[in-house]
């Protein structure tokens, strides 16, 4: 998902996509700690992608106030 996708997600959405993105780091990290990730550059693009859905929030909540 590319950023400007990110920026016009409603709130409601973009709630939603930051919690899938927790849910598959989680699952990433477990199959990292039983040796089954086949990439560890998956876990490193979810955090990356987490990070921005987190920055477009805060930049959505700052807008508003």
């Amino acid at each position: 998902m590319k950023l400007q996708d990110m920026r016009e997600l409603s709130q409601d959405e973009l709630k939603a996509q930051i919690s899938d993105a927790r849910k598959q780091i989680v699952e990433l990290r477990f199959q990292q700690a039983l040796r089954k990730l086949e990439s560890p550059a998956r876990l490193r693009n979810a955090k990356r992608l987490l990070a921005q859905l987190l920055t477009v929030e805060t930049e959505k909540t700052l807008k508003q106030a």
